[in-house]
């Protein structure tokens, strides 16, 4: 199974917010987005889904910006792909056309069952989880990399 890159992005953006101290000024879309080397259409689209998940929360104008939320940091990370990626086939056996083989193959049963494995495995884990340690420094240093390189 592959997240789609959005997914990917979507996660990396609530991890980069999850390691920038409270005292520091709350980045913006484009902050974010130059700091990770994505587009602002793109980067905005995925804040405003995160929004709507509960993870990020945005403020408009001057002193505005974005800050993972108490949910975003706790949220168990099989839940939040889950609901990034929707939950659908592996395969695409209704696909038109249908595949020939859907109504005798056990194939879609062991992907839907591999996918679920691949969840569960998530389920334990949170942001706060995936930040701690080594990526948490490497994560802070984005923006300032990008903008001095």
């Amino acid at each position: 199974m592959r997240l789609t890159k959005a997914t990917d992005i979507a996660l990396r953006i609530a991890m980069y917010l999850a390691v920038r101290p409270p005292e520091q000024e709350e980045p913006t879309t484009r902050t974010v987005a130059d700091a990770m080397g994505v587009p602002y259409s793109h980067t905005a689209k995925l804040v405003a889904r995160l929004r709507a998940l509960g993870v990020v929360e945005t403020r408009r104008g001057v002193g505005g910006g974005l800050r993972i939320t108490a949910v975003g940091r706790d949220t168990s990370l099989g839940r939040l792909v889950r609901e990034l990626e929707g939950v659908g086939d592996v395969v695409g056996c209704e696909d038109s056309p249908p595949c020939p083989l859907r109504n005798e193959c056990r194939l879609r049963g062991a992907l839907r069952h591999a996918q679920d494995a691949f969840y569960a495995a998530l389920d334990p884990l949170t942001i706060d989880d995936l930040v701690s340690g080594p990526a948490g420094p490497v994560l802070l240093g984005l923006g300032a990399t990008r903008s001095n390189g």
